[in-house]
């Protein structure tokens, strides 16, 4: 080393020792004039009431699971699991006391050990070492301090430490500082570190491991060993030897744990489903109730919706809403130029650069750098130009089609992805919400295309004119006057009010029909006039009791007999659900069960049902039958924990789910009505606008079609005693569908597809008026409901 080098090196460490010097000195300076005792009461009115500390919170993700318990959301980045003295292991204790304060159980607070150690970090830039801090004045700091570095701050945390000392036992200042600590990667406290880092519990730990924990209060970024794991490391290492000075471990514990590697197993759920509509909705739901709290509570919540409907119904509206897109051809390349980073795969519909054109076929990169070939045959749907009426010429070559550079879409026509075929993501949108018409709970809900393309959930929150679905509305709000049967005559001859002149959707006037019959041709004159008939405030009120069609969204006119109101699906599922089930208000819910952390239950939904008699007398065999699956399942799990497959971190139970006695839901329209407009709506499929559900081969399903003005909403709304399904389909900014497109044709065939997966070995459950009547009496008897 020159002379000039060591001269610098010299005079820097010289610089550090002057500023240690003068920090203690100013705090020596600062402290003893006054007398620490005389400091000691100035600052006592200040100082907090230490016997009234809170130990941290529990806090761990929240979790989201379907009715069959699989994971389709994990909410909150928090890791904190609170831990009594007693669970503490004895190295880990060590480890701890090795690394940041070896003197904690003999000094009163503040350790003179501590800060001369703290200044031979600074002249040696031994980052690996511990600080000046003990373990007491770290709790007086991470309890009531904020982390400022000012000489003020650091005298109160000094005054804080000795009053600590002087209230506390050494047991409870350790237990209050391994769980407060902060430990990188979102943890707090040693047992959530653990779990984080290892994915074990506390005494599952290695001494290595231990140490490895404890050498991160330091500098959670620095010796974080996901980050930096040569740093964690060298400060694990150095841990172990300082536990070895110190006499808590032997030699040969010392040298394996040195020799140990990193061993890391990071803690972190995957999703067994992605299903972030309904992932999204429970959670939104939790937190409304409970606040954002609830995010970080380590609940596990057991949601209505089976994976199976779900998948049903996203395959559904995704697959007619891709159909929807190719009946109206290619609108053309995605980007004329640019980069494919960035650009998301949609329901395996991939971004892909063009690289090569030829006549009948054309070239294009993946994101992955794969290069694929798409025929002229994968091209054959998208030869047609674009057009909202279907109507245009079409491409008769690949280079009419796309240029090099050009971003298109593309998808597999197999699983090899041997074969590609052009694609593109449907600017159309749509909605599927189904219910349980016994009890409001949700099957499935579809809010869009895509959630990563729109987190919008039109199910819920799309609130757009339902069109000719809400004329079963009408015609019970009729029904119920008393002035109707099904058989009655209607006019369907033109009609004026005031300026207003409504038509038909084809332009004619048949004359009369039986209401039955217009329902089913879903006649817009007849409907207007049996609105006035039942009066505009009474449908209106009926339509709000019906599915919570909320007032001061549908207007006091007689227009709202067409739909030219606002609701959502949900809303309008709801109200089907009415007419399904025999005239009472289900309420539409998701969140079936809420489980702790530790799977003990601690909510059991307990909906009103339709038939509460019915549920009631049934109740012990439901609950048998539950306490029965729990048991085999709860025989499946030790046997594969036996067998030393790992279950992971998942919801697993401890106690049967067991069901009380419900209560009955109200009733809101008679039984004679909900029974005729049900039937009505059988006869909608059979010989009506919805004959497109036949494809179902069901005589137990009954709908309703509705398409707005200028076709801009596509609408079908359908149900089974078991399964009330709507669906919506249009554009977010309101704009025609085109040509032909109405609720039989661009809604209707999804319906059909989801309900064909959900109906599917299901017996006809189609009820006679006499049985119908025979269960509502007896209902009646038992609840003592009126009508």
């Amino acid at each position: 080393m020159s002379n000039q080098s060591f001269s610098a090196s010299f005079f820097a460490i010289l610089a550090k020792l002057i500023l240690a010097i003068l920090a203690l000195l100013a705090i020596l300076l600062l402290a003893f004039p006054i007398g620490f005792y005389g400091m000691a009461m100035y600052l006592e009115p200040t100082l907090p009431d230490v016997k009234k500390i809170d130990n941290t919170k529990f806090e761990m993700p929240l979790q989201i699971y379907t009715a069959d318990n699989k994971l389709i959301g994990q909410y909150g980045n928090r890791y904190s699991m609170p831990v009594r003295f007693e669970e503490i292991p004895k190295p880990m204790i060590s480890a701890f006391l090795a690394a940041e304060d070896d003197t904690f159980f003999e000094h009163s607070g503040i350790s003179v050990k501590g800060m001369g150690r703290a200044i031979t970090e600074v002249l040696t830039d031994n980052d690996t070492q511990t600080g000046g801090s003990t373990i007491t004045m770290q709790v007086a700091k991470n309890y009531f301090l904020s982390s400022e570095r000012t000489i003020s701050r650091k005298l109160t945390e000094l005054f804080i430490a000795r009053k600590i000392e002087s209230e506390l036992s050494k047991n409870e200042i350790l237990t209050l500082y391994v769980n407060k600590i902060y430990l990188g990667e979102g943890t707090y406290g040693i047992q959530a570190a653990a779990r984080r880092y290892y994915s074990k519990t506390l005494d599952q730990l290695t001494i290595a491991q231990m140490a490895m924990i404890a050498g991160l209060p330091k500098a959670p970024s620095a010796y974080n060993p996901v980050i930096n794991p040569d740093r964690a490391m060298e400060r694990r290492n150095w841990i172990i030897g300082r536990m070895f000075e110190e006499g808590f471990i032997s030699a040969a514990e010392r040298d394996a744990a040195i020799n140990e590697p990193i061993g890391l197993n990071l803690y972190q759920e995957k999703l067994d489903l992605n299903l972030p509509y309904i992932a999204e909705m429970a959670r939104s739901s939790l937190v409304e109730r409970f606040g954002e709290a609830v995010m970080d509570s380590g609940w596990r919540v057991q949601t209505t919706v089976s994976s199976s409907s779900q998948l049903a119904a996203d395959q559904a509206l995704v697959g007619g809403l891709r159909s929807y897109d190719r009946r109206h051809g290619w609108r053309g390349v995605e980007a004329e130029s640019g980069s494919l980073d960035g650009r998301k795969n949609f329901d395996n519909i991939y971004p892909a650069k063009v690289t090569k054109v030829n006549n009948n076929s054309f070239e294009a990169q993946l994101q992955s750098g794969e290069t694929v070939t798409i025929g002229w045959s994968g091209m054959s749907w998208a030869r047609r130009y674009y057009s909202a009426n279907r109507v245009g010429g079409g491409y008769s070559n690949a280079n009419q089609m796309v240029k090099v550079g050009n971003i298109v879409r593309i998808s597999p026509l197999n699983e090899a992805k041997t074969a590609w075929k052009m694609e593109s993501i449907p600017k159309v949108q749509g909605a599927l919400v189904s219910l349980d018409p016994t009890n409001g709970a949700l099957r499935a809900v579809v809010g869009g295309f895509h959630f990563n393309q729109s987190k919008f959930n039109r199910a819920i929150q799309g609130y757009r004119q339902p069109g000719s679905i809400i004329k079963p509305f009408v015609y019970a709000a009729a029904l119920e006057t008393g002035k109707y049967t099904p058989d009655s005559m209607v006019s369907d001859a033109a009609i004026r009010i005031g300026s207003w002149r409504p038509k038909n959707a084809d332009g004619r006037y048949t004359g009369n029909m039986t209401l039955r019959r217009a329902l089913a041709l879903s006649r817009n004159t007849p409907a207007i006039r049996l609105m006035r008939s039942a009066g505009i405030d009474e449908t209106r009120s009926l339509m709000n009791a019906m599915g919570g069609l909320e007032m001061e969204r549908m207007p006091p006119t007689l227009a709202v007999a067409l739909g030219a109101a606002e609701a959502t699906p949900l809303q309008m599922a709801t109200g089907f659900a009415t007419i399904a089930n025999g005239g009472h208000r289900v309420q539409p819910y998701i969140i079936e069960r809420i489980y702790d952390f530790y799977s003990n239950t601690i909510y059991q939904a307990n909906p009103v049902q339709a038939c509460a008699v019915c549920f009631n007398d049934q109740l012990q065999t439901t609950n048998a039958k539950l306490l029965e699956t729990f048991e085999a399942n709860k025989a499946k799990q030790e046997t594969l924990a036996a067998a030393g497959t790992p279950q992971g971190d998942r919801l697993q139970p401890k106690t049967a789910p067991q069901y009380s006695t419900a209560t009955q839901a109200p009733r809101v329209l008679s039984q004679e009505t909900s029974y005729n407009v049900s039937n009505m709506m059988r006869e909608v499929v059979t010989s009506g606008t919805g004959r497109r559900a036949r494809a179902l081969g069901r005589g137990d399903v009954g709908g309703k079609t509705g398409t707005t003005n200028l076709a801009k909403d596509a609408w079908f709304a359908g149900f089974h005693p078991t399964n009330v399904a709507v669906v919506w389909v249009g554009f977010d900014t309101p704009s025609p569908l085109g040509a032909k497109e109405y609720g039989g044709f661009a809604a209707l065939p999804i319906w059909v597809n989801f309900m064909r997966q959900e109906l599917k070995g299901t017996p006809s459950q189609w009820v006679s008026k006499e049985d119908r009547s025979k269960a509502i009496k007896a209902t009646q008897q038992v609840v003592n409901l009126t009508d």
